[in-house]
């Protein structure tokens, strides 16, 4: 809607959200690149495609990085898709409570 993904993720570390130690979260270019969110770099190639349109490695760590990240975020997004053909609840925003939605799954 009208929120940016970056201004709903600051609203909910403001109340309570929080990464555990050690752990991050792979984010997309929207977000800004701190210790618990990785973003990848901006003005440098990222997308799978673009890599193999040239034919060439990565030039840079920056460009190793984005690869990286760009795999990364596929095999994410293809698991997330298993679980939404597997699980059809999760297709659609839930009005039912965590515990009820685990409950569910289980």
């Amino acid at each position: 809607g009208s929120a940016s993904d970056a201004r709903v993720l600051q609203d909910a570390l403001n109340h309570g959200f929080h990464v555990p130690h050690g752990n991050f979260y792979l984010v997309d270019a929207g977000y800004a690149n701190t210790p618990q969110f990785l973003a990848p770099y901006r003005g440098t190639r990222y997308h799978l495609k673009e890599q193999g349109e040239v034919r060439q490695r990565p030039q840079n760590y920056k460009e190793l990085f984005n690869l990286r990240h760009a795999q990364l975020r596929n095999h994410i997004e293809r698991i997330i898709g298993i679980l939404k053909m597997r699980f059809p609840i999760l297709k659609v925003a839930a009005h039912y409570s965590v515990d009820k939605q685990i409950d569910m799954i289980s």
